[in-house]
Parts: C-alpha cells; sequence; structure tokens
C-alpha cells in the first residue's frame, strides 16, 4: 500500500470518527434542551383560565411569544456569532431558561407565564447555535438530520417524562423546573463535546462553500438576490410550523379527540417511528454530491411530505387506519418538509449559489416568521371555528397547509430552475447570483 493510500484512509477513519462525535453532541444538547422547553405541555392545567381563554393556551402561546422574539433576535446575534463564543452562550441560555421554570413554580398565577416567555427567549437562539456546528460539510445532510432527530424524539420523550412526573403527583406548575433539572448535567456534557468538533475541512469548503458570519447589509443582500422563491418557501414553512407546533404542544388534546387514552409511553413510542422515517428520508440527501441536484430533490421530499399527510387525512376520515397510525403518519408528513429546510434547502442553496453567509441566518428568518404564524392561529382559533374539538381545527389547518404548500413548492422550483442554471452549481467560490 503506497503512502497517499494510508493517508487517505486515515483521514477518511478520522472524518468518520468526528461525524460520529458531531451527531452525538449535537443529538444530545437539543435533545436536552427539551427537556427545558417541552415537558408543560403534558400538563393539561384544567382548572384555570385567563377571562375566556383557557390557561393552557395561554402558557403554550406566552413561551412561543418568547421563542419567536429569540428567533427575531437570533437574526442578527446568530449571524454574526463567532465560532469560540458558542458553546458557552448554549450554556448561559439554559440557565436563564431553567431560572424561567424556577420563576413558573414559584410565582403565583397567572403571573407565572412571565417564567415560560422568560423561558422561551433564551432558548429560541439554542438550535442556530447548535446548527452552526454542522453546517458546510460535505456530512451536513447527515449530521443535521440527527440533529433533527432530537427534537422529534425529544418532543415525545419529555412529554412522557412531564407525565409521569405528574404521575408521582408533582405540581403542574413546578413539573418542568424539576424536568429540566434532570436534563442539566447531559446537557452539559455534549455541550462540551459540541466545543471540540473541528472546523469544516479543505475538501468541505471546496463541496459546500465557506461559510461566514453577516452583517446588516450582506444578510439583506442575500434576501433580495433570492426574494421571490425565499418567500414562498417561508410561507410554506411557516404553515408547517404551525400545524407540527400544534400536534406537538396539544397532542394530549389530539389524543383525546382521536378516542386514544394519552398514556406516557405513547407520545415516545409515536415519535419514535417518525424520527426514524425522517431520518433515513432526509439523511439520505447526503448522497447526492452535486449541490443543485440534492437542492431540487429536497423539494420533491416536501412534495411527497404532504403527499403523506394527505393520506393520512383520508384515511382517518375513511376510518382506514387507527389514532396511532394517524399520529406517525401526521407527524412523518409534517417532519419531512420541516426537517427538510433545516437539512438539506437551505444549506444547497448556499452551496450551490456560492453565497457568503450561514444556514442559520435563513433558518432563524424562516423560524421566525413561523412561530410568529402559530401565535397568530392560537390566538385567533376561535374566530375560525366554532368548537373547541382541536382535532377538527387540526385536520382544517392541514389541507389548507397542504393545498398552499404544493402551489407554493412548484412556483420555487420554477423559479430556481430558471434562475440557478445547471452550470450554477459549479461557481468557484469567489461567485455568486447576482
Amino acid at each position: 500500500m503506497t503512502e497517499p493510500t494510508v493517508q487517505k484512509d486515515a483521514d477518511s477513519r478520522s472524518d468518520s470518527l468526528w461525524a460520529f462525535w458531531a451527531v452525538i453532541a449535537a443529538f444530545g444538547t437539543y435533545f436536552c434542551m427539551y427537556g427545558f422547553r417541552k415537558p408543560f405541555t403534558a400538563a393539561s392545567f384544567s382548572d384555570a383560565s385567563v377571562g375566556q381563554i383557557d390557561f393552557k393556551t395561554v402558557v403554550v402561546s406566552t413561551q412561543v411569544m418568547g421563542y419567536m422574539l429569540s428567533k427575531f433576535i437570533g437574526i442578527k446575534v446568530i449571524s454574526e456569532m463567532p465560532r469560540q463564543r458558542r458553546a458557552t452562550a448554549i450554556l448561559v441560555l439554559i440557565a436563564v431558561a431553567e431560572l424561567g421554570l424556577v420563576c413558573f413554580g414559584s410565582i403565583p398565577r397567572p403571573w407565572n407565564v412571565c417564567g415560560l416567555f422568560l423561558n422561551g427567549l433564551s432558548l429560541g437562539m439554542v438550535f442556530g447555535l447548535v446548527l452552526s456546528f454542522l453546517e458546510g460539510r460535505r456530512l451536513t445532510e447527515a449530521l443535521t438530520a440527527g440533529l433533527c432527530a432530537s427534537f422529534i424524539l425529544a418532543d415525545g420523550v419529555t412529554k412522557s417524562l412531564g407525565a409521569w412526573l405528574l404521575n408521582q403527583e408533582i405540581p403542574e406548575d413546578w413539573m418542568p423546573c424539576i424536568a429540566g433539572l434532570i436534563f442539566l448535567l447531559p446537557l452539559c456534557v455534549c455541550v462540551a463535546m459540541l466545543a471540540r468538533i473541528p472546523s469544516p475541512t479543505a475538501l468541505d469548503v471546496d463541496a459546500r462553500s465557506v461559510r461566514s458570519t453577516l452583517n446588516r447589509a450582506e444578510r439583506w443582500a442575500l434576501l433580495k438576490r433570492h426574494a421571490g422563491g425565499l418567500t414562498l418557501l417561508v410561507l410554506m414553512y411557516l404553515l408547517v410550523t404551525v400545524i407540527r407546533s400544534v400536534r406537538a404542544d396539544f397532542q394530549p388534546e389530539l389524543w383525546d379527540g382521536l378516542g386514544e387514552k394519552a398514556a406516557p409511553v405513547i407520545f415516545t413510542k409515536s415519535e419514535m417511528f417518525v424520527a426514524i422515517g425522517v431520518l433515513v428520508i432526509n439523511g439520505g440527501a447526503v448522497r447526492v454530491r452535486d449541490n443543485r441536484k440534492a437542492f431540487f430533490v429536497s423539494l420533491a421530499t416536501c412534495c411527497f411530505g404532504f403527499a403523506v399527510l394527505a393520506a393520512a387525512l383520508v384515511g382517518l376520515q375513511a376510518s382506514a387506519i387507527d389514532g396511532f397510525q394517524f399520529m406517525v403518519l401526521v407527524g412523518l408528513g409534517l417532519y419531512l418538509p420541516y426537517v427538510a429546510i433545516h437539512t438539506t434547502v437551505f444549506e444547497r442553496l448556499i452551496a450551490m449559489t456560492r453565497e457568503r453567509g450561514n444556514i442559520a441566518f435563513l433558518m432563524y428568518v424562516a423560524d421566525a416568521f413561523g412561530y410568529l404564524g402559530y401565535i397568530a392561529v392560537m390566538i385567533s382559533r376561535k374566530l375560525f371555528t366554532e368548537t373547541d374539538d382541536f382535532l377538527t381545527f387540526f385536520t382544517r389547518l392541514c389541507w389548507f397547509t397542504i393545498a398552499f404548500s404544493l402551489v407554493s413548492l412548484l412556483f420555487v422550483w420554477r423559479y430556481f430552475a430558471v434562475r440557478i442554471p445547471n452550470a450554477s452549481s459549479e461557481l468557484p467560490p469567489s461567485k455568486g447570483i447576482s
């Protein structure tokens, strides 16, 4: 065996080792973050209300308001933050989030919702910080799919933990704080692992372009250059975020509407199947080396997800599937486009155009408007439905999202197919689409 061959094999083993390390670190960090964000949604808060609004809707909406505001702040903060400050920033944000949960437990209702606003305000920037460690690499889709699998699975696991703590007679207002403490130590370990992930190699940069921080002028310039396509993608993502969040935050109510008992284990069991399907399908985009082709494959993946969602709705209406199958199929149908945006769409858009920038910036633009839309729907939902049945409300939202999103994706496909011809995926790093 020649010396260059030996060196190549050694580099390959090193890349594989760091990829495995990065997936574990990113998955673990964001999985544990959910322990500070989602356990409270397992509670019903049925013994309280604020005016004519049930207390759980107030609690969920308040946390999401903080989370949404954090996304708007993150457009600047995450896109400008240098690598060496990211790990410390994550730990500070988690500490503030736990402080918010302490406030939620110790302050009387309804004023304790201010604690969840603080909690959401701090946690909203964690995803962008974690994502920044993974982007711009030949294996970014696989790494980011692992990261996204964490919030799919963690959504169910943390609800199961929250339900279990409630069964141990932990008060509803203190349960989220206790759940956060359980995840604190493993989160610190995973953040320490994140900090040791090496920067992208020269081969990564050659394949995916340099990822750099952006100032205000550069952020606006990037958005303006691709305004038509990005606007439609953000609107589609907004709708998916709304119904994904309804499904996540009101799972107990949806299970009740389906006639299923919302036992603690059912949250984890359903999300496990969803996470596996999404990880395999979205992570598979890493095998498509051509950036332009991978971009359009990711748009096709989004279309497939909406087809799965439509099939689930039709199957439920025809009584062809049971409640558990419905929740799994809906989860798969929603998370396929949701995760495709995270893993591939923005990643390959930057790679094929060789734009100066980072996907964390584009993700935070999409997330900010996505959660703004969710808050608007939660506040105004009773204006559009005459029933408090979350299942009916949810299915109506799903059908509207399917119709709008499929039409939007057709226009996005045409927009970028014309604007970025095949040759653009081979542009040198100094070039871009103007």
